[in-house]
């Protein structure tokens, strides 16, 4: 175990564990992409995501401490400055993916909780993939069918490299590289736009329609899910405009946007210009429980790596751990 976990589990024993005295912020934002017990092969090769089973159980562990509120509850209470009572909740999920209505929507429903999806427009009605699931993709078919990777070495640059130095190479493929993913696909004969035919990864226009009139919200996530650190300031407005534009365009949720990926690293210039353009509007990044200079940028935390049972105390254990020294405020530069 990395000294850094071993550290943090200390604190976590002999702070007395996760409680709601001790959970450091008023609100807790729990972020997740899906929930499925099926195999996902554009999402296998990138991060885990949890059962139903898995899901529900961090429902129930969310629910000792947290009340599970909607989108105007989250703004009133943020904005009220009203700090009675429990501690409140805002369930979100990135990227639109189709297991949302079909799974999660069914389970919320019945529990009367309500969840935010930020979504891609690039990608509502199957017009085309993140390029980390299209990397996804590419790894599966490498592994299960045993594709011969001398087709792919050429394009790759990698002359000697066997299949696994292949893969971690695609993997690694930015977002400003991403036409090699398509550049691979031909070569090796995966046809991305047959996958999403044939399985509808992506929630379509109409299911967005029809979670928002069951209640759920709809925010924007940028145009098409890149790497902010591999934009420039210019290009980072425009894909967070154009996404804003569209779910203002659609009557979501214009007064909420989640980072794709991460903002670590996002300029204050960044942020400035952002809230000037929508002064309401609030935005929301990944790092964990952490709070901003801005005071409307709220730090989500990932929940698909562990159980809520074990992820809420080490969070909140590492907040301590760090609040001698302020680190928990992130600076824009």
């Amino acid at each position: 175990m990395p000294f850094k976990d071993t550290i943090i589990n200390l604190v976590s024993k002999f702070s007395g564990g996760m409680s709601t005295q001790n959970y450091p912020l008023d609100y807790c934002i729990p972020l997740y992409h899906t929930v499925s017990h099926e195999t996902l092969p554009h999402l296998k090769h990138l991060y885990p995501y949890k059962s139903e089973k898995e899901f529900e159980k961090d429902l129930d562990y969310l629910l000792k401490y947290f009340n599970f509120v909607d989108w105007d509850g989250f703004r009133r209470f943020q904005e009220s400055g009203n700090r009675e009572g429990k501690k409140v909740a805002l369930l979100t999920f990135d990227d639109g993916f189709s297991e949302f209505l079909h799974v999660v929507a069914p389970i919320l429903e019945r529990r009367g909780i309500y969840a935010v999806n930020f979504i891609n427009p690039e990608f509502v009605n199957q017009q085309d993939m993140l390029f980390r699931c299209k990397a996804s993709l590419l790894v599966e078919k490498i592994i299960s069918e045993k594709v011969d990777t001398s087709l792919l070495q050429n394009i790759s640059g990698l002359q000697s490299g066997g299949t696994d130095e292949i893969c971690s190479h695609i993997l690694k493929t930015g977002y400003k590289k991403r036409v090699l993913l398509d550049l691979y696909a031909e070569a090796i004969g995966l046809d991305f736009k047959d996958y999403l035919r044939k399985n509808k990864p992506y929630l379509d226009l109409a299911q967005l329609q029809e979670l928002k009139t069951c209640g759920f919200g709809i925010g924007a996530h940028s145009w098409d899910h890149p790497y902010y650190s591999e934009l420039t300031l210019e290009e980072q407005l425009e894909t967070t405009f154009r996404s804003l534009d569209f779910v203002k365009t659609h009557a979501f949720l214009a007064d909420a946007f989640a980072f794709p990926f991460t903002d670590f690293g996002v300029s204050k210039s960044f942020f400035e210009q952002l809230y000037r353009r929508y002064p309401d509007l609030y935005s929301f990044g990944t790092a964990g429980i952490k709070t901003d200079a801005f005071a409307h940028n709220l730090q989500r935390i990932p929940m698909e790596h562990d159980s809520a049972a074990n992820i809420l105390p080490k969070e909140t254990a590492y907040f301590l751990l760090k609040k001698p020294f302020k680190k928990n405020l992130i600076i824009r530069k």
